[in-house]
């Protein structure tokens, strides 16, 4: 994989310490709504329950409490990464925070790996794969439109503070565009994974992963059963997860109402060797699982029950 250039650039760092002018702050009021401004000295902060000045948050430290000419109190943070891509401009749908930390978990993202994404989208994926492959990783994001690149890019380097040296975007589909090679991993949040993987198998060193981030069952069903049919991937796994938060206000512990349910489903699976033909699978599908005529594996002979009672 080309590395991106990091010749005279460097790494981007989160802002941290007191509060400086450009600084983006989330204020919280006492019933949890936030409201997120960006700090410039001699500017005011405006509301219903009245105005803090920029300048009396400006140089005081993260957690601070202000009170507002109205009586409020609001606490102060920086936005997490969380926050900033559930708030940020979109073009695409963005990948949400807990898919987002599977797709790092179940694709094994670490610092220093090389990483390619398709497509970008509005650039969510993009800060996480980032910050997880560090300054020493790389990432190559491939994106279709052009109007959503352009969303991404202005998200990312939001977040970062300016371009990041580890990432490349390219405007164009992954099957024509992907020069990569050497990849360690491929996220693939695209309406049709199955046309690219080709592309996919040939950019992957043995022994690393894909991860498919797909909507709907029809284009999980699809996406697995051409990793199992292409012959350069190892059984794949898929899944989803839901997110369901809790009460909990003294002894009244319980599920809060809503929840965070369905956004998408992933898939994962192993780049095998060159020349490597996966194992047979064992596991008899349901009957009728591959349609009338698909032929099902033979039923093993069952073993014959013990009733010598020893």
């Amino acid at each position: 994989m080309t590395e991106p250039s990091t010749a005279g650039s460097r790494m981007p760092k989160v802002p941290h310490g007191p509060f400086r002018p450009g600084d983006r702050v989330q204020l919280t009021d006492p019933k949890g709504r936030i409201n997120t401004v960006t700090l410039q000295a001699g500017k005011v902060y405006h509301s219903h329950k009245g105005s803090i000045p920029h300048d009396e948050i400006i140089g005081s430290p993260e957690g601070s409490v202000f009170r507002s000419s109205g009586g409020t109190e609001y606490l102060a943070f920086r936005p997490l990464l969380a926050d900033h891509t559930l708030r940020m401009p979109r073009g695409a749908a963005v990948v949400y925070p807990k898919d987002a930390a599977q797709i790092l978990a179940a694709a094994d993202i670490f610092p220093g790996a090389r990483v390619v994404e398709a497509g970008a989208g509005s650039g969510a994926l993009s800060c996480w794969l980032l910050r997880a492959v560090g300054e020493h990783g790389a990432v190559s994001s491939y994106e279709r439109r052009e109007d959503f690149a352009e969303v991404a890019r202005a998200n990312v380097e939001g977040y970062f503070g300016g371009p990041h040296p580890a990432w490349r975007l390219t405007v164009g589909s992954l099957e024509d565009a992907l020069t990569d090679t050497d990849v360690d991993r491929v996220v693939l949040d695209m309406l049709a994974p199955w046309e690219c993987l080709d592309a996919v198998a040939k950019a992957l060193v043995p022994g690393g992963m894909v991860c498919a981030y797909v909507a709907t069952t029809t284009q999980l069903s699809r996406v697995v059963e051409a990793l199992r049919e292409h012959g350069n991937f190892a059984e794949p796994y898929a899944f989803e997860t839901l997110v369901r938060s809790w009460h909990v206000e003294g002894l009244a512990v319980r599920p809060d109402h809503r929840m965070v349910g369905h956004t998408g489903f992933l898939a994962t699976a192993r780049r095998l060797a060159d020349g490597v033909r996966p194992p047979a699978r064992r596991r008899r599908p349901a009957k009728g699982a591959h349609g009338e005529t698909a032929e099902t594996t033979p039923r093993e002979p069952a073993a014959e029950a013990d009733l010598s009672g020893e």
